[in-house]
């Protein structure tokens, strides 16, 4: 009976499925050559760059940039552009301190005394009166400031009239008993007093001139008067004066600088 039992237990055993196996899944790995390392390494980097904001460039340079002007300086040596005051005071008060030195035997030289005071007092009390401007008005006229750029100078000897080089010698350095600069060219144009002129009170002062290239390559000598009481028109219906006593040989324009400031523009015909 046993023996019996156990046959039939191993043969139902035996019915039974057998048990599957679950699927392994299969990696494979792939190798990848150095060339196609190298493109895979430039992909990433692409990817990295697109994620990251454009840069803007920066902006470029405009090629019809205005071409500076040179500024050349005055370094011109002139008698004429050193004040006669103060050579006059510098001498006297060497001469008096030298003189009253060796009067009182401070320092040797004691028979020089009488002639250095002698001539000390007086080139003393010039000096003093051609700077005491504020004291006396006719007394010094300084200098006004000359702009004289590269290509004007260049052209200067060739272009320039014989007038203009004047104008531009006698404003450029001191000058003595006028009370301006230019006042005979001035009293003339504007006739100071006069029923068609303008009051003394109200002439225009010269400031300062420039020496420059007009646009179709004439030379030019600016004058630029500071004018209160006058106005551009003022100037304009003067503007054949202004040629007529400058000339011949130049053509004056009338322009607007800043404010109470009018340009005289004598321009060579010379070429």
């Amino acid at each position: 009976m046993s023996v019996q039992c156990a046959a039939q237990a191993v043969r139902a055993l035996a019915a039974l499925p057998a048990p599957t196996a679950s699927p392994r899944r299969r990696v494979s790995r792939v190798c990848l050559s150095p060339y196609q390392t190298g493109r895979a390494s430039a992909v990433l980097v692409r990817a990295a760059d697109s994620s990251s904001p454009p840069t803007t460039a920066p902006a470029a340079q405009p090629s019809g940039a205005a071409d500076v002007k040179t500024v050349v300086p005055d370094n011109e040596f002139s008698l004429a552009k050193v004040s006669f005051g103060v050579i006059g005071l510098g001498l006297g008060i060497s001469l008096l301190t030298y003189g009253f030195g060796s009067y009182f035997n401070l320092i040797p030289g004691s028979e020089w005394s009488a002639l250095l005071l002698t001539y000390g007092f007086p080139l003393t009390i010039i000096g003093m009166a051609l700077k005491a401007r504020n004291l006396l008005y006719y007394a010094e006229l300084k200098p006004v400031p000359c702009i004289t750029y590269s290509d004007a100078l260049a052209l200067r000897g060739k272009c320039a009239t014989p007038i203009l080089k004047q104008v531009r010698s006698d404003v450029t350095r001191f000058r003595y008993g006028d009370e301006q600069h230019l006042e005979e060219a001035l009293q003339r144009i504007f006739q100071y007093g006069l029923g068609s002129g303008i009051p003394r009170r109200s002439a225009p002062i010269l400031q300062k001139i420039r020496e420059e290239v007009t646009e179709d390559g004439k030379y030019s000598l600016v004058l630029e008067f500071e004018a209160k009481a006058l106005e551009l028109s003022d100037f304009e219906k003067r503007q054949a004066k202004f040629t007529s006593f400058f000339g011949p040989g130049i053509k004056a324009e009338i322009g607007k600088g800043g404010d109470n400031i009018y340009e005289v523009r004598l321009i060579s015909e010379t070429t």
